[in-house]
Formats: structure tokens, C-alpha cells, sequence
């Protein structure tokens, strides 16, 4: 996981946060993302750490709303996330801390789905 500032670009923040997951998940081969990471960061990822990015695009011939496969997955993390008073809204000053509160509530949730 990782925080950063909101000033800093989506694309920054994820070669950081890749360059991290590779070292912790080595046999991390694909991941899903959005329209927002198209460009250099997709050779980035596959020619220095071996990762796979898959861009899930909407198709433009779709009209309303649509469900696309993996596309809601970070938004609903959010959403659940939100439930959390700490996390509703952004308290802390120090990035590290909302790291820290992130761990404790997405475990709080995994021991919730384990033992209800």
C-alpha cells in the first residue's frame, strides 16, 4: 500500500507502488487498471519488473450504466473504506498514519468475513 500526496501524479504514485509490490509478491504477473495509466508507465512495468498491465476501457458504443469486468473494484474497496469514521474524511497529517489506519481497517473487515 501507499499513500502519497494529492499533488502527485497517478502515475508516479504507482511506479512507486509497483517497484514496492514487486519485491513483496514476486510472482506478480497482471494487474488491472484503468484509462488513467495508459502510456509510459505500461513499458515501464513490463521491461523493468516483468508486470503486465491490462487497461479495462468502457466501450464508447455503450450507452447509461454498465458493469465491466474488474473495472469497480478500487471503488468499492474506497466505499467500504469510507464506512470507516477515521477514514470518512482525511484526518491525519502524516501519510503514514492513514497507511496505518487503512491496515487496521481492512482487517477488521477480512476477520469480519472469516468469523461473522
Amino acid at each position: 500500500m501507499f499513500v502519497s500526496a494529492a499533488d502527485q501524479n497517478d502515475r508516479e504514485g504507482a511506479k512507486h507502488l509497483l517497484t514496492d509490490c514487486k519485491g513483496d509478491y514476486p510472482r506478480l504477473e497482471k494487474i488491472w487498471a484503468d484509462g488513467q495509466y495508459t502510456g509510459w508507465l505500461i513499458d515501464w512495468a513490463s521491461e523493468t519488473l516483468g508486470i503486465g498491465i491490462e487497461i479495462v476501457l468502457r466501450s464508447d458504443d455503450l450507452s447509461g450504466f454498465a458493469v465491466l469486468p474488474r473495472r469497480w473494484v478500487v471503488e468499492r474497496t474506497f466505499a467500504w473504506l469510507g464506512r470507516y469514521k477515521r477514514l470518512a474524511k482525511d484526518y491525519e497529517l502524516n501519510p503514514v498514519h492513514s497507511e496505518s489506519m487503512i491496515y487496521v481497517a481492512m482487517t477488521q473487515m477480512l476477520l469480519r468475513r472469516l468469523a461473522p
